[in-house]
């Protein structure tokens, strides 16, 4: 059964995000229309409860299912109303929804206050607390839940590929912005958990999505793309209580004068002084992103790797120039490297060839295989004075091939430490890549992108740790 809970201000999401019953009100067989593509996308990734299509012009059957003129008709009970009609309707639509006694509500349509429509969107919040009935958006993508299979997105599954069941819960007050980010979230090594977009947050703002997720058992990590906090001290409370428990990763919109204003005319948010968020945000342990790759890179890396609040990272190339510009990278990043103690050099050097120089960063030669590798990443794994590893292997050299992906892939599996790796390349090394990333060791294309992962990943560890003091 479905877990129940609320958040500060009182609102259950529970039945929006995992609804055993929908109703798509402005379901159509005209397949240009949002309200199809909704239908067909609930269809494709097999929703299992009843699904309830609504439409006012609608005949007997809407795409094969028993089609509804109101959500009055329907006597069955509805967890989620999926609403995609014109604004001047929603509130119309809305209360039929409160009078059906429906659970939740997710508003896909735009036209409110992002617009200048404060009127209409005053009127649903009005509704909505009428008959204590929440809602996501409006403006919005609303939600996906791969395990429950619930998917309001209005973009086509031919279109965006959905991400495979994982950890991460990715959260956007911007649906491009979401679903983009989506789509890159389907290539790499980690799973979505949730997806919440939520738009001009009338009702169901960001305290309230940050609350349910602080306590829910299938969110390790989550990632926020953010353009205005409407409820301040809430929001630091908040925030303060999963910092906690797990690591939010944070990109804040409106960094600039233009940017603030961008961010209201597109979703209402009440975007203030890019300095003062980010200020509060490292203050109480969020991971601050300054792009969206940046996002990407440290989601994978606390979806997968245990926390550490060590910052000496050995490094091991087969390659001496990336290795230098790792070890830069490394220190840019308030990292360093380590000094191996004597029994690891002797242990190095009986099982290296007189080509390696048994020093940091490790250069094994552009000849070494999968065989070197583990060697020497069993011995330094031994070694107290290092707290994690950046493994570099060009797939363009000799020794590197399938083994030696599956070595180092076996190797991070379960390791108290964490193992980051770096791989540069095109196609060839892409298919070696999909190896390590399917073990769950995240690869990066650059040793810059590592090193800021594996810094974020000791600052947050540092913060936690100091936090449950």
């Amino acid at each position: 059964m479905a877990r129940k809970t609320k958040s500060i201000s009182g609102v259950d999401l529970t039945q929006i995000i995992k609804p055993r019953s929908v109703a798509v009100i402005g379901a159509s067989e005209k397949e240009e229309k949002v309200g199809h593509v909704i239908m067909q996308n609930y269809l494709d990734v097999g929703f299992q409860g009843p699904i309830y299509p609504i439409n006012i012009k609608a005949q007997e059957k809407i795409m094969g299912i028993q089609a509804y003129k109101s959500i009055l008709d329907v006597k069955k009970p509805v967890d989620l109303a999926v609403i995609a009609v014109p604004a001047e309707a929603v509130p119309h639509v809305l209360e039929q929804c409160g009078k059906a006694k429906v659970k939740g509500a997710v508003i896909v349509s735009g036209g409110f206050e992002e617009v200048g429509r404060k009127d209409l969107q005053d009127a649903i919040k009005t509704i909505s607390k009428k008959y204590r009935l929440p809602f996501i958006g409006p403006n919005c993508l609303g939600i996906m839940d791969p395990r429950s299979r619930n998917d309001t997105l209005f973009l086509p599954t031919s279109k965006i590929d959905r991400p495979k069941i994982g950890g991460v819960s990715f959260v956007s007050q911007s649906g491009s912005v979401g679903s983009s980010t989506l789509d890159l979230i389907s290539g790499e090594g980690f799973g979505l958990a949730h997806f919440i977009s939520y738009g001009n947050a009338a009702v169901v703002d960001e305290v309230d999505i940050l609350n349910y997720l602080a306590d829910d058992p299938e969110t390790r990590v989550i990632v926020f793309y953010l353009e205005g906090v409407q409820r301040g001290k809430e929001f630091i409370e908040v925030v303060k209580k999963v910092t906690g428990k797990k690591p939010i990763v944070i990109l804040k919109g409106g960094e600039t004068p233009s940017g603030v204003s961008a961010a209201h005319s597109h979703t209402a948010a009440l975007a203030g002084s890019y300095e003062a968020y980010k200020a509060v945000f490292r203050q109480f342990g969020l991971t601050v992103a300054e792009e969206l790759e940046e996002l990407l890179y440290y989601a994978k890396v606390f979806e997968t790797q245990p926390l550490s609040t060590g910052n000496r990272i050995a490094i091991i190339t087969n390659g001496g120039g990336h290795g230098v510009i790792a070890t830069d990278a490394l220190y840019r990043n308030g990292l360093m490297l380590p000094n191996l103690s004597r029994e690891t050099e002797k242990s190095l050097r009986k099982a290296m060839p007189k080509i390696v120089n048994i020093a940091m960063p490790m250069d094994l030669g552009g000849e070494a295989d999968a065989k070197r590798y583990q060697a020497a990443l069993e011995i330094l794994e031994n070694d107290p004075n290092v707290d994690g590893f950046m493994v570099i292997t060009l797939f363009q050299t000799p020794g590197a091939d399938e083994s030696l992906a599956s070595a180092i892939a076996k190797f991070a599996t379960g390791r108290k430490k964490p193992v980051v790796a770096v791989s540069t390349g095109s196609t060839y090394t892409r298919s070696h890549v999909s190896i390590m990333e399917a073990s769950g060791i995240p690869v990066y294309e650059s040793p810059t992108a590592a090193a800021k992962s594996l810094s974020a990943l000791i600052e947050y560890s540092r913060y936690k740790e100091e936090s449950a003091k």
